[in-house]
């Protein structure tokens, strides 16, 4: 599929593969609860967990971070690793729903650095969700036929290669700088 239909499944409450730094990830509209559910459905992945989100630019995340309670130097970086393949835990904005949350009151975010989900998000004006395309314990794709044989084939996805990268992104936290998950 090409990006515009893409984004025509993003409106319609899809869930979509796309290519990303190291691995395929499956995203969908984060302001939707039915499109949240969709996703968490087929990756078998429990809401607690909470999800990415994953944008063109900062400007795009706004709406779901509250960068109000970083410092300067926490800020600078933050987006010193951007775009790219850090993803960070931010605090979230109170008005972000827990389905994009789970349990906790932050929110993990990337600025990627992939020209197809720069393409992707610029276009769709605003982040799509992001975790890795397979089933809860099973390891990530990396090609359209792994998504496919693992996930099925009766959804959108972007054809496009992943990036060089051996691992998904690098979780750390945003104001303690820790690394959650090592990249």
């Amino acid at each position: 599929m090409n990006l515009s239909q893409a984004v025509d499944a993003l409106n319609a409450d899809q869930v979509i593969a796309y290519p990303t730094e190291a691995v395929f990830g499956v995203g969908c509209n984060p302001d939707s609860e039915v499109a949240v559910q969709r996703l968490l459905a087929l990756k078998q992945r429990p809401v607690e967990k909470g999800l990415i989100l994953i944008a063109a630019d900062y400007a795009q995340l706004a709406n779901y971070v509250d960068d109000s309670q970083l410092t300067d130097a926490q800020r600078q970086q933050i987006f010193a690793t951007w775009p790219g393949p850090v993803t960070w835990v931010m605090p979230a904005k109170p008005s972000v729903p827990a389905f994009l949350t789970g349990q906790f009151d932050t929110i993990a975010v990337r600025v990627s650095q992939h020209p197809l989900v720069q393409a992707l998000c610029q276009q769709y004006g605003k982040p799509i969700t992001s975790t890795s395309a397979n089933l809860t314990g099973q390891p990530a794709c990396r090609s359209v036929e792994e998504v496919k044989a693992q996930l099925g084939a009766d959804f959108c996805i972007v054809e496009g290669d992943t990036g060089a990268r051996a691992n998904p992104s690098e979780i750390r936290d945003a104001k303690t700088g820790q690394v959650l998950r090592q990249g």
